[in-house]
């Protein structure tokens, strides 16, 4: 007979990295394209180069890991493509930061081609960091296939859907407004600013109407700087006050110029004065009304945020120092009415936090309408799916309201715009190939000088790491994928270019379904981040408790959409949780003398307990694979654990011992071996998918066939006649059990004192199922003997009664416990009750408490002083009952 090799003091830091380098070398992650295999595939969200891993890293790759790892068991041809983002701004920003604290250097100073190519060296040096870390977390992803948004093969993609998009009229450049980062010195999207609420002010500004002495028009603006750049107040239409002045002319302080009184529908006679003063070039929607108006744009701001020579004697100043400087000379000049205190949402940068300023300026957009109408169709259609559906709404409302997307970045690192500009002619040429001449005069022609938004080369990710444009085997198996998992916070960003991109480019949907997470919180429910120094670093949660307690308890705590809070608790009750795994397969190693691989029992070899397990066993395995179906991965991940502690660990082992240790019947001593073991592995491969590294090492040293828990078959019921029922009886037994021990814990009786049970069950089938397992009582509830009362046999005096589903169980306690230290006990314990009520009903009574504690510190009062009063109950119903015996 075969030895198996037990199981050492687990210790996750010494096996996670062994088996994950073994998977890495088998190619357990690798697969080709196989036709004859359904297709399973996921593009993992690409992690910007610079990135360290994070806890919303962390989860988002737990999730996809669960995933993948459940399709491969089940047969799929599965492939996880992985990558990473270049990252634009926030790359460029790291090396420049680098340049200057290492060598006191601007990029200029470096030029452009030498700047990208120190971004090169850091990316090769660094980029790699959030890979080696992402490994780390058992993510079981194709690493022979790993992609980056500027690798060669994606250079040309991204450049064919440039110039198709040039080509349909659906990219174009243009004098727009946009979003303006002072600090990156770049134009932004709409999604890259983050809109926070401040405290402000509005500023009651006069204008003077031209002719008519000591008429003024009174607006009310946030942002008394930009008044330079003014072309024309305007009114409602329908608002009575103003209908006079439209068409007349005002005075703009300062700069002296004229400009019109306008009416427009747009404005809302409500706010502030009902006058809006319009400046074209420095808010969007005074942009849109100034082409409707044909109004001409003044930009009166430098890159840098500071005024222009359009700003006059303010010229030079910081847009701040202008503010300040304009409100104290209007007040000076009596053109300062008022200030009210006004709160209002200020857009900041999303990468480094300035605030931005709107500007016109000549940039490279998307025209949105044609691209969005397709992509809001798949999502009504229910082509694409969100999971939680809820999402959906966000998705379309968004769609709904799109504006035209500013693609052009003021940076040198990313994908240069392959744009032209003929010297001679002025000619723009928009080219696949890079070109030396001009192709309509054969002039001197210049590059512009631009990149593209780096959300532009990332919403090509799932066709384009496949080799798009090239119809590869691959896009042909695997696309479009199954599901993406990302949160909510970047629908915008990047689930919506996926689908418009994809749409227009493959004709086909990127995805099915789009699962959802939310944000990891810490315990406090509040955002992770710097400022706050609340951030939980996973490697040193990894270091500590091992990769599989940290996402478990990333899945557990995880409803599909809701933000979670992370509790270090949770993680070491998780890493607890690996551990019971380990000692319970010890024991069973431990019990595996004479193990023949080759039995397999009958169902008449059975006993309740065998098919009960076998029954529970078979329900797991039916919610976890339906669950995950579903992606409800937490809800998968509590029916594993539950079975394995509570059903497996805690009771079936106990019920196995006595079997195992029974010489005397050996078919009943292998049918408990095989149960235990083959129950076991399967649990291991049901947790495989959340647990890897734990669940390969038990699953090794348990009998087994094949290579690695990775590629093994997915679990299926065991087929076993005749288990229906025995859940149930098997429950009625258990609750009995349990009622035995609370009845035991309840009158302190000493661990190791053995008591009479006598059961009076309700019916016959009951009263044979206690006859013929009565072992169960002696091996799980510690009794003496087991008594079955018939109905009309009468019931025992002075002994404690628990009453369960289908039978009455009295304990006989006389002479099993100490009576007399048992009432000194009780005796000590009422006087700290009495005590504990008295003080807390003297709170409750005084009126000044009542007053000015809050709600929910009073219920919480009320709350115990019940429980203490139950207390008192209870230890005076067990003092009388100690009299009867």
């Amino acid at each position: 007979m075969k030895t198996y090799e037990n199981l050492t003091t687990y210790n996750p830091g010494e096996i996670e990295g062994k088996w994950y380098s073994y998977w890495e070398n088998q190619g357990y992650f690798h697969e080709e394209v196989d036709t004859n295999k359904e297709p399973f595939s996921i593009v993992l969200p690409p992690p910007n180069v610079t990135g360290m891993l994070h806890m919303g890293h962390a989860l988002d790759n737990t999730l996809q890991d669960i995933l993948i790892r459940f399709k491969r068991m089940q047969g799929y041809n599965v492939l996880w493509m992985p990558g990473t983002d270049h990252a634009g701004i926030a790359t460029q920003i790291k090396v420049e930061e680098m340049l200057a604290k290492e060598e006191g250097k601007s990029r200029y100073d470096l030029g452009r081609e030498k700047f990208v190519e120190r971004v090169w060296e850091w990316k090769k040096e660094y980029g790699d960091t959030i890979v080696k870390q992402i490994r780390s977390l058992g993510a079981s992803c194709d690493w022979s296939r790993e992609r980056f948004t500027l690798d060669e093969g994606y250079y040309h993609a991204v450049r064919e859907v440039f110039v198709s998009l040039y080509e349909k009229g659906l990219i174009y450049r243009g004098e727009r407004i946009i979003n303006w980062c002072p600090r990156c010195a770049t134009a932004l999207s709409d999604v890259e600013v983050e809109h926070e609420d401040e405290h402000g002010h509005l500023w009651h500004i006069k204008y003077p109407v031209k002719g008519e002495e000591n008429r003024f028009v009174v607006v009310a603006t946030t942002r008394p700087e930009t008044m330079f750049g003014d072309v024309a107040v305007a009114v409602n239409p329908d608002d009575d006050r103003y209908k006079d002045l439209i068409g007349k002319t005002l005075i703009l302080p300062f700069v002296n110029r004229e400009i019109p009184v306008i009416a427009d529908d747009y404005v809302d006679a409500s706010f502030g004065t009902g006058c809006v003063k319009i400046t074209p070039a420095h808010d969007p929607n005074d942009f849109e009304m100034g082409q409707r108006h044909n109004l001409e744009s003044i930009v009166v701001m430098n890159n840098d945020a500071t005024m222009n020579e359009g700003a006059g004697k303010f010229n030079g100043m910081t847009r701040e120092e202008a503010r300040k400087q304009v409100v104290a000379e209007l007040k000076e000049l009596g053109l300062l009415e008022k200030i009210d205190d006004h709160d209002h949402a200020v857009g900041h940068c999303s990468r480094c936090n300035t605030i931005i300023e709107p500007m016109v300026s000549k940039q490279w957009f998307v025209d949105m309408k044609p691209l969005a109408e397709p992509a809001l169709k798949v999502v009504k259609d229910h082509e694409v799916e969100f999971v939680p559906e809820r999402f959906t709404k966000t998705y379309v409302n968004w769609l709904e309201n799109i504006r035209d997307w500013t693609i052009s970045r003021q940076l040198w690192w990313g994908h240069r715009i392959p744009a032209w500009y003929c010297d001679d002619c002025g000619e723009t040429i928009v080219s696949r190939e890079d070109i030396n001449e001009c192709p309509h005069c054969h002039g001197h022609v210049t590059q512009d000088p631009d990149v593209l938004d780096t959300w532009f080369s990332s919403g090509l990710w799932p066709f384009a790491t496949m080799g798009w444009p090239e119809q590869t085997p691959e896009l042909k198996q695997w696309y479009p994928t199954s599901v993406l998992v990302t949160g909510y916070d970047i629908i915008f960003f990047w689930v919506a270019r996926m689908i418009f991109m994809a749409l227009e480019f493959e004709h086909e949907i990127p995805f099915k379904h789009v699962f959802i997470h939310g944000l990891v919180r810490d315990s406090q429910g509040r955002k992770m981040s710097k400022s706050l120094g609340n951030g939980i670093n996973p490697l040193e949660v990894i270091d500590q408790y091992g990769a599989d307690a940290l996402r478990f308890t990333l899945v557990t705590g995880n409803t599909p959409g809701n933000d979670m809070r992370f509790y270090m608790e949770r993680v070491e009750a998780n890493r607890n949780f690996a551990n019971k795994i380990w000692n319970a397969s010890k024991f069973v190693l431990m019990n595996l003398t004479n193990y023949d691989e080759s039995f397999v029992p009958t169902a008449d070899d059975l006993t309740l307990a065998d098919q009960w397990i076998v029954q529970k066993y078979n329900e797991t395995v039916q919610s976890v694979t339906s669950n995950l179906d579903k992606f409800e991965l937490g809800e998968a991940a509590s029916s594993v654990y539950d079975f394995i502690w509570n059903t497996y660990c805690d009771w079936y082992i106990e019920l196995a011992k006595p079997r195992l240790y029974n010489d005397g019947n050996e078919r009943d001593r292998r049918t408990v071996q095989y149960l235990l073991v083959t129950i076991l592995r399967h649990m291991l491969e049901l947790l495989h998918p959340f647990m890897p590294f734990v669940t390969e090492h038990i699953w090794q040293h348990l009998p087994h066939e094949g290579d690695s828990i990775v590629v093994t078959k997915w679990p299926e019921a065991l087929k076993f006649d005749n288990l229906e029922g025995a859940a149930r009886q098997m429950e009625v037994m258990m609750d009995a059990i349990k009622g035995i021990r609370n009845m035991r814990a309840e009158m302190n009786v000493p661990l190791g004192k053995k008591a009479e049970v006598i059961v009076a069950p309700t019916d016959e089938a009951l009263a044979q199922t206690v006859a013929d397992h009565s072992d169960y009582f002696v091996t799980l509830a510690w009794a003496e003997k087991v008594t079955i009362l018939g109905s009309d046999d009468p019931k025992p005096e002075n002994a404690t009664v628990t009453v369960v589903n289908g039978m009455e169980v009295y304990l006989l306690l006389k002479d099993l416990i100490d009576g007399e230290k048992e009432r000194e006990r009780i005796a000590k314990e009422k006087i700290q009750m009495e005590k504990e009520i008295s003080r807390l009903e003297g709170k409750l009574s005084n009126q000044g408490f009542l007053a000015k504690a809050p709600e929910a510190v009073v219920a919480k009062e009320k709350e115990k002083l019940e429980e203490y009063k139950q207390k008192q109950q209870a230890l005076l119903e067990r003092e009388a009952f100690l009299e009867t015996l």
